[in-house]
């Protein structure tokens, strides 16, 4: 009488961290571990290359800003290789401005993610990256307070970028006429431009001058707003000291 071979359990994932900060290698490694993901963390990009071509890992999360090879060469190195060209890439960095996205649009990766951030949203990205055939409901954004500092039981908020934009269902757009130049590439990793840039004011027009004023107040609340982002930064590293602390405590 024949056998029946019971199912394999399936390999749960591989997620290699890179990040020159031990603290946060190792909110990763707890965070990760939990929900029955397995996470190498590494300090430096040559050692995680080294591993990376040997291990074939299914997802890589890197740090932007690092001593030895940046984060945008890490994921370029890895969207050139000949074997490792559809592994996922996160990049995570500190600012995000249009440099920033762009660079991270030239090397192909697949998230930016802004610090700080909280480790269950970026779970939940690397589980849509694990599996991106499934629906999955769009994550929120961070809640921010209307003076723009951050609340203390949201250290860990500022998830930037979302996935890549969906597929659209509509017709295909009729071809451009001859002489046309097409429109580059939108980077997903920026958000969707205006449908029509304001003109300069006119001198002597009291309706450009008031649109002018208002585009200066804007400026002012965006210069508060980046400066309450740094202090949530520094906020963020010794919370997350705190955190680890006592992630360790309860395991």
């Amino acid at each position: 009488m024949s056998e029946i071979a019971a199912p394999e359990t399936p390999r749960p994932p591989t997620v290699y961290f890179i990040d020159d900060s031990a603290t946060m290698r190792e909110v990763m490694k707890i965070a990760f571990r939990r929900e029955n993901i397995g996470v190498v963390a590494c300090q430096d990009a040559a050692t995680a290359l080294t591993e990376i071509e040997q291990a074939h890992p299914d997802v890589v999360i890197t740090d932007v800003i690092m001593p030895d090879k940046n984060g945008f060469e890490v994921c370029q190195y890895i969207k050139q290789h000949p074997q490792l060209g559809k592994t996922p890439v996160v990049l995570l960095s500190g600012v995000v401005n249009r440099e920033v996205a762009d660079k991270a649009f030239s090397v192909k990766a697949d998230e930016l993610i802004r610090k700080p951030f909280q480790p269950q949203d970026l779970i939940a990205r690397v589980k849509q990256l694990l599996a991106p055939k499934a629906a999955a409901a769009p994550l929120p954004p961070p809640s921010v307070p209307a003076n723009g500092a951050a609340r203390p039981g949201a250290v860990f908020g500022g998830v930037f970028a979302n996935g890549q934009p969906p597929a659209r269902t509509a017709s295909p757009a009729a071809p451009p006429s001859p002489g046309t130049v097409p429109a580059p590439p939108r980077n997903p990793f920026m958000p969707a431009p205006a449908s029509a840039a304001p003109s300069p004011a006119r001198a002597g027009n009291p309706h450009e001058s008031a649109k002018l004023r208002l585009e200066v107040m804007r400026l002012e609340n965006l210069v508060k707003k980046l400066q309450s982002e740094l202090a949530a930064e520094r906020e963020y590293a010794r919370a997350l000291e705190a955190h680890v602390k006592t992630l360790q405590e309860s395991d």
